[in-house]
């Protein structure tokens, strides 16, 4: 996905569909609706001719932040950091340790006060809101480290989840839910919360924030510390959390594990966002591959 500056330099065009992502073909055969270019509506065979490759739907911006900087008293942590994130995407934040990747969903969580710039919900501002009035809204982090609740059931965990919402029904639907992508936790649900596995803590904290019902997920590090099968599970869960309809941001070391999850990505260096792109684009840039991959190109 690029910006549309970069669309328009490049002589690309958009396709614009009223329902959702499709492929190409399907595109056609369904006789979707309004072709633009960046200089003048052009025909669907010659834009199929001009080398098409780019589809967007009509998902609307759900996260926005721009220009953002955050301080640890009189250390700068962020340096205007800006980032976007569309209804249904899977958005990846990459980066080494101390690059700005926790302490940037601590700001769009409520967390942090930005010393400077903004951050928009649904194109309201939001970074004056307290914390638990942005869950309220829609905003859950399941953080890094999980931070469960030991001495308390996982049952007790989850029902924490749901603090802010008030309709027990649609509460009781979603712990079903969870209960359904992680059944460990209906097996173990009157189990102290500090007895189970890494596995199974990390798997308690993304549900215990899904039980806020969020219109948006941010995971800080949900593989660390865990084996590959259990990364694998983990990842997979995610995905279908996503297809459920739940937009997600990752923060994640595993860049190979989440740019084969994500659509897009942004890389983080020292504060600064050095890097977006597609997560396809950023699995075979060489530099990326080099830095976050080993040197070696996805498949590899």
């Amino acid at each position: 996905m690029l910006p549309f500056d970069e669309l328009r330099a490049n002589g690309l065009f958009m396709l614009w569909s009223a329902r959702a992502m499709l492929p190409f073909d399907e595109i056609r055969a369904n006789g979707l609706f309004m072709l633009w270019s960046a200089r003048a509506m052009l025909p669907f065979d010659e834009l199929r001719a001009n080398g098409l490759f780019m589809l967007w739907s009509a998902r609307a911006m759900l996260l926005e932040v721009e220009n953002l900087h955050v301080r640890y008293g009189n250390v700068e942590a962020l340096h205007g950091v800006s980032l976007q994130v569309r209804q249904g995407e899977i958005v990846a934040i990459l980066g080494a340790n101390g690059a700005g990747k926790t302490t940037t969903l601590h700001a769009i969580s409520g967390l942090l006060r930005p010393a400077r710039g903004e951050i928009r919900f649904e194109s309201r501002p939001i970074h004056q809101v307290p914390a638990h009035r942005l869950v309220a809204m829609g905003i859950a982090q399941a953080p890094e480290g999980r931070r469960i609740f030991a001495t308390l059931t996982v049952r007790e965990n989850l029902h924490l989840g749901a603090f802010a919402q008030r309709d027990p029904l649609r509460s009781a639907r979603t712990l079903q839910w969870i209960h359904e992508l992680f059944p460990v936790l209906a097996q173990r649900r009157e189990q102290l919360a500090g007895t189970l596995s890494g596995g199974e803590q990390q798997m308690l904290a993304i549900g215990r924030a899904l039980m806020a019902q969020p219109r948006i997920l941010l995971l800080d590090e949900p593989s660390l510390g865990l084996a590959p099968l259990l990364v694998k599970t983990i990842f997979q869960t995610l995905w279908e959390i996503n297809e459920a309809g739940v937009t997600i941001v990752l923060v994640e070391q595993n860049a190979r594990a989440a740019l084969k999850l994500a659509h897009r990505a942004y890389v983080m260096e020292v504060g600064r966002i050095v890097l977006e792109d597609r997560a396809a684009a950023l699995l075979a840039n060489p530099d990326v591959c080099n830095a976050y991959l080993g040197g070696q190109p996805a498949g590899e």
